[in-house]
């Protein structure tokens, strides 16, 4: 590179023309078009025998990238950081370190790749694929509409079919667009593939697979066959997915969306002219010319089955008893969870009621109103915990400790309306105050708190601390009994010695003494 700098240099190019021919910095030719031959193998030769500043760690980088050779440069700077806080350098140096390592060492990073195998298209009429997508499409008046469709590919021919809604999918709209589809198509096929959606599949149950309550129906009355994809492996159902990207990519982006109608009626006339009658970029075939040849080996649909199941969809109880619809969160009975994956059927019977339900036994289990706002938890009173049954009952425990309980219990009532919070803490702090407490000096304590709206079982402490020392000898049961009358020790002595007081003087007594030692 300095050879070059200097050839381009001597052929009159400036500095910047010199960087773009050479595709280097500015710098890089300031640095070596100034120096002669000398001083740059003067440079080569520090840059050899420099130090790099990450060498006194180099022991310990190469044994992690030995032992673990698809470690990334981010990484190692933050295990540096984890174990030696102390050290001062950039996540940049690291990196550099790090690949200047791999090329020393020969360690290169590993990358755990999936291995895919191409596999033949199955046979004629054997097999479609299903899978849903989701778009936003700015309106005339320039807003963003969130779009729901349903895509169907032929396996063999790549025939497709597309349907929209302006509002999320329920199993009913599913089954509908199944038989729309059937209908275009003239028959269907004997397996149908689709990922593992909630209006479609519950469990997958270890392979015996668990549908919803409404498309098992569905599924023995039309007697096709379903391959379930697993979770998370989109791979598994390639044609599909490319063919909701192809939807997405090519017929919705920047479309403006009129009403749900015409953009049926144009995604129609888009599969025509592109979807289906473009060569296929795999195949190198037009799909509608395939679809003719596959068409015969469809099984035959006579006739559209009417959808007898409800506007229904279903969702996963979730640990604190809510399901989540339309970015909502709906509570259901205390109870409800039991620490399985609880399915319930969850319905709309008017445009803004949601009703949920048993998807067993169709016991309605909730019923709330539809939110229209997002992030809210909708919740029914009767949902949660029945605090109040246990601090009612514990309301008419501590009430009875008092002469009058029914007085007692309209005062706790009172505490309980200005700290219900804390009335379990009121509570327990009334009864261990009266527990071991005169019942005449808890009466007393209890008018005076009355009298003088104090409503704190603090409060009413205070009070029996007063009472209790004006009142020390004579105790009186709750019954009106003295337990007891002021105890005499059994050793008497003369109490006389209790009353002595001491000798007190006059205050100008010691008025003139102080007078007196001042004047000498």
């Amino acid at each position: 590179m300095y050879s070059e700098i200097i050839r381009l240099k001597e052929l009159g190019l400036n500095i910047s023309q010199i960087a773009r021919h050479l595709d280097i910095s500015r710098n890089t030719v300031y640095q070596y078009g100034n120096l002669n031959p000398d001083e740059y193998n003067q440079v080569l030769e520090d840059m050899q025998t420099r130090q790099k500043k990450l060498d006194h760690k180099r022991e310990k980088i190469l044994s992690w990238l030995k032992e673990y050779p698809d470690l990334s440069g981010a990484q190692v700077f933050d295990w540096l950081k984890e174990r030696y806080p102390e050290i001062d350098i950039s996540e940049s140096t690291v990196r550099n370190y790090v690949s200047y390592l791999r090329k020393e060492y020969d360690i290169p990073k590993t990358i755990h790749k999936r291995d895919h195998e191409a596999i033949e298209d199955p046979p004629q009429g054997h097999q479609m694929q299903v899978d849903f997508g989701e778009e936003k499409l700015k309106n005339a008046q320039g807003n963003l509409v969130r779009l729901w469709f349903i895509a169907f590919v032929l396996s063999n021919s790549r025939q497709k079919y597309v349907e929209w809604l302006d509002r999320p999918f329920t199993t009913e709209d599913v089954i509908k667009m199944h038989e729309n589809a059937f209908f275009f198509y003239g028959g269907r096929t004997k397996e149908i593939v689709y990922d593992q959606d909630h209006l479609i599949l519950t469990s997958e149950n270890s392979g015996d697979l668990i549908l919803t309550h409404e498309f098992a129906n569905y599924t023995r009355k039309r007697g096709f066959l379903i391959y379930m994809c697993r979770k998370q492996d989109p791979q598994s159902k390639g044609r599909i997915e490319n063919v909701v990207g192809f939807v997405k990519k090519n017929f919705a982006k920047h479309r403006t969306f009129f009403n749900l109608e015409r953009l049926n009626e144009d995604c129609l006339a888009w599969l025509e002219r592109t979807g289906n009658g473009k060569k296929h970029n795999t195949t190198k075939k037009i799909p509608a010319e395939m679809f003719a040849l596959e068409k015969p080996h469809l099984l035959p649909v006579y006739e559209k089955l009417n959808s007898t199941c409800k506007n229904s969809i279903t969702r996963t109880v979730r640990k604190d008893n809510t399901i989540w619809f339309m970015g909502n969160r709906y509570s259901v009975p205390l109870g409800t969870y039991d620490g399985t994956e609880k399915v319930v059927e969850v319905m709309k019977v008017q445009e803004n009621i949601l009703v949920i339900s048993d998807l067993e036994t169709k016991q309605e289990l909730a019923r709330h109103t539809i939110s229209l706002e997002k992030g809210k938890l909708v919740k029914n009173n009767n949902h949660g915990r029945d605090r109040s049954k246990g601090i009612d009952k514990y309301i008419e425990t501590v009430a009875v400790f008092f002469n009058q309980p029914s007085q007692a219990k309209e005062w706790l009532k009172k505490i309980r309306a200005q700290k219900p919070r804390y009335i379990r803490d009121q509570l327990q702090m009334l009864q261990r105050s009266i527990e071991d407490v005169d019942v005449l000096i808890t009466e007393k304590a209890l008018n005076y708190c009355l009298k003088h709206n104090l409503f704190s079982a603090t409060d009413f402490n205070d009070a029996i601390d007063y009472f209790g020392k004006m009142q020390p000898k004579e105790r009186i049961t709750r019954f009106g009994e003295a337990d007891f009358i002021e105890i005499k020790p059994l050793n008497e002595m003369d109490r006389s010695k209790f009353e002595t007081k001491p000798m007190t003087r006059d205050f100008n007594y010691y008025k003139e003494i102080l007078e007196r030692g001042h004047i000498c």
